[in-house]
């Protein structure tokens, strides 16, 4: 028990990671102005942010994925000890 305890640790832990990228980058995004042409660095801000955008929604999706291994592993035992 104590082997899946720890994956549910790991897979909340990552998927919150996860879910606090995203609510950073989307909070910088969203209070950014449309970038002007000819502003690269506004342009580049933005590009930046996309990317940890996305970065933060792959961390929370192997979060959700650990955390459902862990369940299956927890049901898994539950059958082999009835």
């Amino acid at each position: 028990m104590q082997i899946n305890s720890s994956l549910l640790s790991a897979g909340l832990s990552t998927y919150q990671s996860g879910q606090q990228r995203v609510d950073e980058a989307g909070a910088v995004i969203a209070s950014n102005s449309l970038p002007v042409a000819g502003n690269s660095q506004v342009l580049a801000e933005l590009t930046e942010q996309l990317v940890e955008l996305k970065v933060g929604e792959h961390a929370a999706q192997v979060g959700a994925r650990v955390i459902r291994s862990a369940d299956e592993v927890l049901g898994t035992l539950i059958d082999t000890q009835a």
